[in-house]
């Protein structure tokens, strides 16, 4: 009872540590920051971070585990796996893919040449080589009209993310991974809480992937998830994610199997210690239990935190459509994305460059990305990578060019959105 006591009123201190640190500034035009995307916290995240830490169990535990269920009922999967951030996310998924398909270095995988490193990156590391794609105009995904003319006896997946949470052409998609017998692994990290024909993304392909680092939806700090229905699947993940081991215990667990000492794998001697034997050349990518219960915590507010990300991109949509010079978003008549910006595209008859309009926005602290990578291939990076495309990428090298997103995301409320309307109609009418 002392022990609950004195836990309680740690808890009672650290909301009066909040209201004291972390109340609500009023917004100062001009010297206010308008970030594009940033976290959400209240107090209540403060508390589950607490009641992580006041057992020192420090790793994975109790909280991983109710992290992972409520993923899994809030995705629809059945199985989820809490990692220690999207990228790590992307490259177990997109290698328990290649192991479970057998695939063989230079097998090809298509993809967006409108992308993001972590997206694409797996897909080098592991010997696979990129097919890209153009985008398509407005929605900023893939032109799944131009992927089939791609595909050859070498093809053996498609890995695409929901860009700023647009979901890209799902029935498209679909129709050509069942017509060519092609995996699908889709990147949800943009999209938490989109649907498509009433469905969450992420459900439609054999792996999705999330990310909680504090731009996204919903943020553990650092962290990410593979989500996936596929039993099979779900075992390599886990192997992927805890060193490639072969044994299935949760941390500080042993003889889940309950013949630990009766196994034989490999060229190993009969009964070599189970928790000690590996079947893929993994990593350790696991995330501590502070940050599952910040996501425990951050997932309650999620519809909400969806609701205002709708609600903020209406209110940029109606305000821009009203300026001639800029090129609006558009999605597809099924989907109902829980946009993660907004995103334009600056006409070509207009009368100033992208730079001269993100110079402005960033002297006035109003922030601005620029869509993914623009066209990933003329990055230096990837100057000297083997990829498949066309010649020519005319919608992603206008995407690189043109176009740019600003904030939807639920710490910017109305005063802040009007603030950057006012200031672009400001520059328009500074340039006509």
């Amino acid at each position: 009872m002392e022990n609950k006591n004195l836990s309680d009123k740690i808890l009672r201190l650290s909301n009066e540590y909040f209201d004291e640190n972390f109340s609500q500034t009023p917004f100062i035009p001009y010297i206010s920051n308008i970030p594009v995307s940033g976290k959400v916290l209240d107090k209540e995240d403060l508390e589950y971070l607490i009641k992580s830490s006041l057992d020192l169990w420090l790793t994975s535990g109790t909280f991983t585990d109710e992290f992972e269920k409520k993923l899994k009922s809030t995705t629809g999967h059945r199985h989820a796996h809490f990692v220690n951030s999207g990228s790590s996310a992307n490259l177990i998924a997109i290698t328990a893919l290649k192991i479970f398909y057998n695939l063989n270095e230079g097998d090809e995988i298509i993809t967006s040449a409108v992308n993001f490193p972590t997206t694409l990156n797996p897909i080098i590391q592991n010997n696979l080589t990129p097919v890209l794609i153009d985008a398509e105009k407005g929605t900023f995904n893939i032109d799944a009209e131009l992927i089939e003319s791609k595909i050859t006896e070498k093809t053996k997946g498609i890995v695409l993310a929901h860009t700023l949470g647009n979901p890209f052409d799902v029935d498209k998609i679909l129709e050509l991974t069942k017509k060519y017998n092609l995996f699908l692994m889709e990147d949800m990290c943009d999209a938490f809480g989109s649907t498509y024909d009433s469905k969450n993304v992420g459900t439609f392909g054999d792996i999705a992937t999330l990310s909680f680092y504090p731009a996204h939806h919903i943020t553990t700090g650092e962290g990410g998830a593979v989500l996936t229905s596929n039993s099979k699947l779900k075992k390599i993940i886990e192997s992927l994610r805890d060193w490639g081991r072969d044994c299935y215990c949760p941390p500080g667990k042993d003889n889940t199997c309950n013949k630990r000492f009766d196994w034989q794998l490999g060229d190993l001697p009969p009964g070599y210690d189970h928790k000690y034997i590996y079947s893929h050349i993994g990593y350790n990518l696991k995330a501590t239990d502070m940050q599952a219960a910040i996501g425990i915590s951050q997932l309650n507010k999620l519809d909400n935190f969806i609701k205002t990300r709708k609600e903020n991109f209406k209110y940029l949509y109606d305000e821009f459509k009203n300026f001639e010079q800029f090129e609006l978003p558009i999605w597809n008549k099924k989907s109902d994305p829980s946009w993660f910006g907004f995103p334009v595209t600056i006409k070509d008859n207009s009368k100033f460059l992208r730079e001269d309009l993100l110079r402005f926005y960033q002297e006035r602290k109003i922030g601005t990305r620029l869509i993914f990578a623009g066209n990933i291939t003329k990055q230096p990076a990837y100057l000297n990578t083997k990829f498949i495309s066309n010649s020519e990428l005319p919608v992603a090298d206008e995407i690189m060019k043109k176009s740019f997103w600003l904030g939807v995301y639920p710490g910017l409320n109305k005063e802040k959105l009007s603030f950057v309307v006012e200031e672009t109609k400001s520059f328009l009418s500074g340039v006509i």
